[in-house]
């Protein structure tokens, strides 16, 4: 594939060049038609379309370059805009890059020349500093000129008296002298045309210089006239799309706003709704947004703080019916009220110092050749996968992460109003997964018996409880209890579908909240978990589809919507939306946000159906609500979370060895612990020798019951467990095994067959009794 020798580099030229660039993983690297100009990189197919179609166009000015190879290079402005680009060569390659950086340092002057600029047209006297500075850039030039002038007489001048110069030595040199006089002759002849050829020289090069700058003097002078010019049309347009704007607002709102026969009744006890007649009025002093049901049309603008301060209008009088006092106490001001149960009302006991550290991740390469040849004769049940797939935690420990902010339940057991308490339920709903985000390690499957524990009691109120209480399918029950008034419990289990180029993780399973003081039951399940780039690039997860949080009591409901990421969608990555309804289905409040960084809510003040139509044909709701408070924002990672598995702090703390724990706690676990400690060659050998004394177990206890046992369902515990469904999930388990501290129920919510915890866990840990405790390691 022949392409055209690009020119070499210079500052401030338009560089050209077919380059290519990564597009998807269907059709890989696609050759593109690449074009640097005024500091701007735009693409195209082909040249041809260089005149009407654009593909693609990336400010330098803001970008970031980087170099992954010798013909690999990625512009990227922060994420919204990412080109990924390959060379046909390295020479070429450097070329471009050169390029590249010469137009972004550009780019970046005359961004901060055009700020200035700007700064300066605020000013009432903005047009006669454009004319002052443009009589200044005239004289500038018309000195240079003056001065280009005076150099090309003195060349002149300096060609002729040099020619004189030059005619006299030869004039001299012609006469007959002596031997001595015609040396001398000759040597100054030589210094006269060695002078002549050197004054030559710098005459040039002052003209040549004198030149560029001319030229450069004259580029400027367009480049700022035409910057001038284009912020004059920006400013005209800007004012125009002002005045469209006020008026369709206008005309949208006298639209929508529906009259007092046809309000929702509830509005009208509680206080008065506007009529047509109030519009005008209520549109001066409040605002509202606008949100659809749709979640990629959610549109958030701050209210009008003077609205929530009105006394006697239709706010105060939901605000009284949601449990807050005159509208002017938010979610979270409510929440941390203080009472007597408050923790902070109690007597102040010292808590334990948890690590902050552990050891960095070593830096070990994956040979899948050692792994492959170490599998060579042995059964497919038996094949051991290595740690380095693994993080250092159990998937009992990953569990208990769903407890990273439980602050979410204690506010949600402090509220009143049962549709406020959902929004925090759902927010807590949403901020489990948003320790996943760079979390691309495996978890270790836990072992048959397997326990963990996390006591938090003095920190932060609540003790929790996990069990690997099924093998086949694989399944884990949870249990946590908080002093605050919250109980959560869920089981678990994992079903995953390899497709290819991703693997879909589908859990399994209810998860149940009840809060003591209003004796709420919530219940919800959880989305899919998807891993991309399994076999080639860079691993990443996403989660994807719908979560509905029931009120078992009250009958309220929040439907939530995970969007799954999209290389087309120009919507915000990683985004959820969703809408809290009571019984009856009227909507009361907004939840909008991302899983990986916070979440808000919005109350609702009015519904209509909106003019437009959804993709399936159905008219959209709009919601009139206020502006949106948040419930929760993610805490930052600790400081060199990059070696430590991107660990959270929690995250950190799980695996820190404690005194009194059960013999079967994911703490006691020889190979995770080795793991941790950078030792993963002895990892590999223990995790090994669990295997093999897991299966041993199992084909006793088989025995014991008498029953057969099939070597193709003897998978292994840790990695290869045989794959669950909903239906294997619900008929039972298929390990004859009795957990310790979970029996199996049938769930009075949902009907399904569960893990319950049974009790006793801690009093044996009081008395320090573990002699029931299976030996599992």
């Amino acid at each position: 594939m022949s392409e055209p020798k690009a020119p070499t580099p210079a500052p401030g030229d338009t560089y050209k060049g077919w380059l290519f660039k990564w597009t998807n993983y269907i059709k890989g690297y696609q050759r593109r038609w690449f074009v640097l100009s005024n500091g701007l990189l735009s693409y195209y197919r082909t040249q041809s379309e260089m005149g009407h179609t654009c593909r693609g166009t990336i400010n330098l000015a803001t970008a970031n370059i980087a170099v992954e190879d010798s013909c690999n290079f990625v512009i990227s402005n922060g994420g919204t805009q990412t080109y990924h680009l390959k060379a046909s060569s390295e020479v070429e390659r450097q070329r471009w890059i050169t390029a590249l950086e010469l137009a972004k340092a550009k780019a970046f002057r005359m961004q901060a020349e055009s700020d200035d600029s700007g700064d300066d047209s605020t000013s009432p006297s903005a047009s006669q500093g454009a004319g002052s500075r443009n009589s200044e850039v005239q004289s500038t030039l018309r000195t240079l000129g003056s001065k280009v002038e005076d150099l090309s007489t003195c060349n002149d001048l300096i060609a002729k008296h040099g020619s004189a110069l030059q005619r006299s030595l030869s004039e001299l040199e012609g006469i007959r002298l002596g031997g001595e006089t015609s040396e001398k002759i000759r040597q100054v002849t030589e210094r006269a045309t060695l002078f002549r050829i050197t004054s030559n020289a710098m005459i040039n090069a002052c003209r040549d210089f004198l030149a560029l700058a001319q030229a450069h003097s004259k580029r400027w002078q367009k480049a700022l006239q035409a910057e001038r010019e284009q912020r004059v049309r920006l400013e005209e347009t800007l004012e125009q799309l002002a005045k469209q704007h006020n008026h369709l607002e206008r005309a949208f709102r006298g639209a929508t706003v529906l009259p007092a026969s046809q309000s929702n009744p509830a509005i009208d006890s509680k206080g008065s709704v506007p009529g047509k007649g109030d519009v005008s009025d209520e549109d001066e002093e409040n605002e509202f947004f606008d949100a659809c049901e749709d979640v990629q049309e959610f549109i958030t603008v701050p209210a009008d703080p003077k609205y929530h301060r009105r006394s006697g209008s239709n706010v105060s009088g939901i605000s009284s019916e949601l449990g807050m006092d005159d509208g002017t106490t938010s979610l979270d001001e409510q929440s941390l009220a203080s009472n007597p149960e408050s923790p902070q009302s109690q007597e102040v006991v010292p808590v334990r110092k948890r690590r902050t550290r552990i050891p960095d991740k070593p830096n070990y390469s994956l040979n899948l050749w050692s792994i492959m040849k170490n599998c060579i004769g042995k059964e497919l049940s038996k094949i051991p996968m290595p740690v380095n797939f693994n993080e250092p935690l159990s998937m009992l420990q990953r569990l208990s992460e769903d407890l990273e902010y439980y602050e979410l339940l204690d506010r949600g057991a402090k509220c009143q109003s049962s549709l406020e308490q959902m929004c925090y339920v759902a927010a807590f709903t949403v901020s489990s997964y948003s320790t996943t985000v760079h979390r691309t390690g495996k978890p270790f499957n836990p072992l048959l018996g397997e326990t963990f524990e996390l006591d938090r009691v003095q920190e932060s109120g609540y003790r929790s409880l996990c069990e690997q209480v099924s093998h086949h399918p694989p399944a884990a029950a949870h249990h946590a209890i908080s002093e605050r008034g919250w109980t959560l419990r869920q089981e678990i289990a994992l079903a995953s579908k390899f497709r290819g180029k991703y693997l879909s993780i589908m859990p399994l399973g209810s998860i149940h909240c009840v809060f003591e003081k209003s004796n709420n039951h919530y219940t919800w399940k959880k989305v899919t978990t998807t891993v991309h780039n399994i076999i080639v690039g860079k691993l990443w997860i996403d989660q994807s589809g719908e979560i509905d949080v029931v009120n078992h009591k009250t009958g309220d409901r929040c439907h939530l919507k995970f969007a799954p990421y999209s290389y087309f969608s120009r919507d915000v990555a990683r985004k959820v939306t969703g809408v809290v309804t009571d019984k009856d289905g009227k909507a009361h409040y907004v939840l909008s946000g991302t899983w990986d960084e916070k979440m808000e809510c919005s109350r609702v003040m009015e519904s209509s159906r909106g003019g437009e139509n959804g993709a399936d044909g159905r008219q959209k709701t709009v919601y009139q609500t206020l502006k949106a408070k948040e419930l929760w924002r993610k805490t930052p990672l600790p400081e060199g979370a990059e070696d430590m598995y991107y660990f959270s702090t929690l995250a950190l703390t799980l695996n820190e060895p404690e005194e009194g724990v059960a013999p079967t706690d994911s703490r006691r676990r020889p190979d995770q612990r080795l793991m941790e400690q950078g030792r993963w060659e002895e990892a590999n050998a223990e995790k090994q020798r669990l295997e093999e004394k897991q299966r041993t177990v199992r084909r006793e206890r088989d025995r014991e019951a008498n029953r057969s046992t099939n070597p193709a369902e003897e998978a292994e515990e840790v990695e290869i467990a045989s794959e669950p469904s909903e239906t294997t999930y619900k008929s039972g388990h298929q390990d004859n095994y009795k957990p310790m501290w979970f029996e199996r129920q049938i769930d009075p919510m949902t009907g399904d067959p569960t893990h319950i915890y049974r009790g006793g866990y801690w009093e044996a840990k009081e008395q320090g009794n573990w002699d029931s405790c299976p030996d599992i390691f």
